[in-house]
């Protein structure tokens, strides 16, 4: 259960191909080999309000909440961390030229005893691999 939810300032919309940075992360997701594809969500959720730091109107932020299972050492974790916040910060260079923009990343790990699924989509997957 790797579910990635990009949350953003709206004053971003004009400037970031959502579409194309959900893509970007979920193909960095996959490429650990850590998750299984059916498993892997990546969303966002555009915030209409908002005060950031000095609350000059174009400032901006983009803060990414990554849940997993449990089961991945700390290495592991961490790697995958780095390598979706490179991906993101890469994209989003442009982002970083004028003096505005926040970006952060956190991973939380799920209690599997508190956690309920039901995925349709993994079985459809699977039986395309064998």
């Amino acid at each position: 259960m790797p579910h990635l939810t990009i949350e953003y300032s709206g004053n971003l919309d004009e400037r970031v191909d959502f579409a194309r940075l959900c893509r970007t992360v979920h193909k960095t997701i996959l490429g650990t080999g850590l998750f299984e594809l059916g498993a892997i969500r990546v969303r966002t959720i555009r915030s209409a309000d908002y005060a950031i730091a000095d609350l000059l109107p174009e400032n901006g932020f983009i803060d990414l909440s990554f849940r997993i299972g449990r089961g991945r050492s700390e290495a592991e974790k961490k790697a995958t961390g780095e390598a979706i916040f490179k991906a993101v910060g890469d994209e989003l260079a442009m982002l970083f030229e004028a003096p505005h923009f926040a970006l952060s990343l956190e991973i939380r790990e799920i209690d599997p005893d508190l956690s309920w699924k039901k995925n349709a989509i993994h079985p459809r997957l699977r039986a395309t691999k064998g």
